[in-house]
């Protein structure tokens, strides 16, 4: 297991980045997951039985020094990183025209400038290994809605992920965007009640991700977009 895969996982303690988490484990990966809650850390490790190749980080994917430790923690405990998940990230869930202010600066630095800080400490473990950047999106990235700021914020997602490809790809690096539609996780709990409809789940974003992880040396899949099937835009 001393040279198996490393991922790194932003929010990995819930939600999709707790289900990729515990697939890459599962294929024998080791795997970092960093996330802002001691306790919902510590909760999802005593799910899992404490594996030997888990390792939970308490920290805020918007603070670079934060990030910059993370990297630092697992590079340390593991010797390597081969993938990272830019997963953190939520809603506020109202609009521009009617919505409150004093939660949309956080939303805006964890959505947008996580990302780019997890790129940016990562790089050059991800350099040497070769390795992939994974960018959790959303459809809401891709298609325009009503005052919708989380979409504007998921929108710079979409140009962040082409534009640290055409930087990255001369590295040996590959980066894929995962831009997932409606799926049932913790990300609703804040709106107080999940959406009408069919939803995915984040297990089945979690196999699209694991699929981008395991391409062939020399593949870089880009964009991937996921609906549940009667999600109509």
């Amino acid at each position: 297991m001393t040279d198996s895969p490393v991922a790194l996982i932003t929010g990995g303690g819930s939600g999709i980045g707790a289900a990729v988490a515990r697939r890459l484990l599962d294929a024998g990966q080791r795997v970092a997951v960093t996330g802002r809650g001691e306790e919902r850390l510590d909760a999802f490790a005593e799910e899992l039985g404490r594996p030997e190749g888990l390792l939970t980080i308490v920290g805020h994917a918007a603070e670079y020094d934060q990030v910059s430790a993370a990297v630092e923690t697992t590079l340390k405990s593991f010797g390597r990183i081969d993938t990272v998940l830019a997963n953190a990230g939520f809603a506020t869930h109202d609009t521009v025209a009617d919505g409150d202010p004093a939660g949309w600066s956080e939303m805006v630095l964890t959505n947008v400038l996580g990302p780019a800080l997890l790129v940016r400490a990562s790089i050059d473990a991800l350099k040497e290994s070769r390795g992939r950047i994974v960018l959790i999106g959303s459809v809401a990235g891709h298609v325009n809605t009503p005052g919708n700021l989380y979409g504007a914020t998921k929108w710079a997602v979409t140009g962040l992920a082409e534009n640290t490809r055409r930087q990255v790809t001369e590295f040996g690096v590959g980066v894929t965007l995962v831009s997932p539609g409606r799926v049932e996780t913790p990300f609703w709990d804040s709106y107080g009640s999940l959406p009408p409809g069919h939803l995915l789940t984040a297990d089945q974003i979690a196999d699209s991700v694991v699929w981008a992880i395991g391409q062939p040396k020399g593949v870089d899949v880009n964009t991937v977009v996921v609906r549940p099937i009667g999600q109509p835009v």
